[in-house]
């Protein structure tokens, strides 16, 4: 497989992929408690991918140390199942609050810098890359043939955000009450100039969405599509979700929006009729944690399928079948059995502008 490399940042895999191979096995997850026990690493290693994608909270450093960074890593490292996987295919990250040093931090958190060393370093990022002097972590790769090629772009959640609006106990335990579902401390901002990508980093946003590409995946650490909870989500920001969707809807076809942080897992779908949406039916897969468990029965007006969320130990896994006359893609997640557990089909022809 041909895999390009955007932005002069050079590889964060351990392994190249077989040159030309399409990409048909796309594992992902995030939620890493490096303190508790993964099985999971064991399921993941049964499909077989053919590349992972680490969506954040990694590890649960929390701190601004470096030698704790660098402490939590290496337990991860020290994961036998988890080096198997690292040794037989690439491995690419994005990260969430805990990774990045504080829960729900943005650019205000002064260990980011700390934070950014320990991630480069564990993800083998070249000292000399340029993505270790520049701003955040956001990064960018094509992997495939023509006709065939699928785009990964990870977004950085942390190092641009502004501040999101908080309710305080008083009005969290009011809305409660007048909602009943209303589970997280956040209510989306009233103010309209807070921003979650940054200026710098929506440009370059941009500019990956012109690279040509059949299939794009875009890596969030929190919650596209789903709306309905308190927790961090882009709709915490409606301003800037706004702005996302807006530049799917006029720059892209063939997304697919991966995300974590949650600790339950969910797949959302905007349909093609919503409006402000990019016109065709665009899915959220959310997948976490590896090995943090949750439960939640908020409602998802937008939710594929079953009624709650899967609160058990998860990952997620992409399927592409290349061969049919019109590609099939498979968004599963799985338990650590590595049986699935919530899933939803849908094809690349799919995934373009309804006629409307």
């Amino acid at each position: 497989m041909r895999l390009l490399f955007f932005l002069l940042v050079a590889a964060l895999a351990a392994l190249p992929v077989a040159a030309e191979e399409p990409l048909s096995r796309i594992a992902f997850g995030s939620c890493a408690n490096q303190n508790r026990e993964q099985p999971v690493w064991e399921a993941i290693n049964k499909t077989k991918p053919q590349l992972f994608i680490f969506m954040g909270d990694n590890v649960y450093a929390d701190t601004a140390e470096p030698a704790e960074f660098r402490a939590s890593y290496d337990k991860l490292s020290a994961i036998p199942a988890f080096a198997k996987l690292r040794a037989s295919c690439p491995i690419i990250a994005t990260w969430d609050d805990h990774d990045y040093g504080k829960n729900d931090a943005g650019a205000e958190w002064e260990g980011k810098h700390a934070a950014k060393t320990a991630f480069m370093d564990f993800f083998r990022t070249p000292q000399d890359s340029p993505l270790r002097s520049r701003d955040g972590v956001h990064d960018s790769y094509v992997y495939g043939p023509d006709g065939k090629r699928v785009q990964v772009i990870l977004l950085d959640t942390r190092w641009f955000r502004g501040p999101l609006e908080r309710l305080d106990d008083a009005d969290h335990r009011k809305l409660k009450a007048e909602r009943g579902n209303w589970n997280g401390p956040y209510v989306p901002a009233k103010a309209s100039d807070s921003t979650m990508l940054g200026e710098e980093q929506w440009k370059w946003l941009e500019a990956q969405l012109k690279i040509p590409a059949e299939i794009r995946i875009i890596v969030s650490s929190i919650q596209v599509i789903s709306d309905e909870n308190g927790w961090e989500k882009w709709g915490n920001l409606p301003r800037e979700r706004k702005r996302l969707l807006d530049l799917v809807r006029d720059n892209a076809t063939g997304v697919i929006f991966l995300s974590g942080d949650r600790h339950v897992a969910d797949i959302s779908m905007l349909p093609p009729e919503t409006d402000g949406g990019p016109f065709y039916p665009v899915y959220d897969v959310t997948t976490s944690g590896l090995n943090q468990n949750g439960h939640s029965k908020e409602p998802n007006r937008f939710r594929v399928g079953t009624e709650f969320p899967f609160g058990k130990s998860n990952f997620g896994l992409i399927k592409i079948d290349w061969k049919a006359e019109d590609p099939v893609i498979r968004l599963e997640v799985l338990d650590t059995a590595a049986e699935v557990v919530r899933e939803a089909k849908t094809t690349l022809g799919t995934l373009k502008p309804c006629t409307r």
